[in-house]
């Protein structure tokens, strides 16, 4: 079964993170590449939109909000985790009607699904201190 609502909006949003990273593509690139999926109709493609264009908006300071908190540098996260954590950062910071603990469980979620073994693990730890801190 094809994810849908939000959950399905962030599944989308992994993938075109990703290929924004690896790929350079930009906005209006990704949105019309990501709205000609079959099962577009079936996310909540408002969310998509919003959040594709609020993360690639807000990079620097989400990755230096994730930097501040990761072990390691940004420019050496895997492209799948980073764009997890994207993800998992902008709903923490930008969406204050995303409970944190809803966008935690997403993220890790969605590392267990796409990043690599124990992956899930990295990101809980790095979302957990970002969500210590007042929004």
């Amino acid at each position: 079964m094809a994810a849908t609502g939000r959950h399905g909006a962030r599944r989308l949003l992994v993938q075109a993170l990703y290929q924004a990273q690896v790929g350079g593509h930009g906005y209006h690139e990704l949105l019309n590449q990501f709205a000609g999926d079959p099962g577009f109709g079936k996310i909540d493609g408002e969310y998509f939109r919003e959040l594709l264009q609020d993360i690639l908006a807000a990079r620097e300071s989400l990755d230096a909000a994730i930097g501040a908190r990761a072990d390691r540098p940004v420019a050496q996260l895997d492209p799948v985790e980073h764009g997890i954590l994207w993800l998992g950062a902008a709903e923490l910071r930008l969406r204050p009607d995303v409970p944190p603990g809803v966008a935690i469980d997403e993220a890790v979620r969605l590392a267990r699904e796409f990043g690599a073994q124990d992956s899930w693990r990295y990101v809980n730890a790095v979302l957990d201190q970002l969500a210590a801190e007042p929004r």
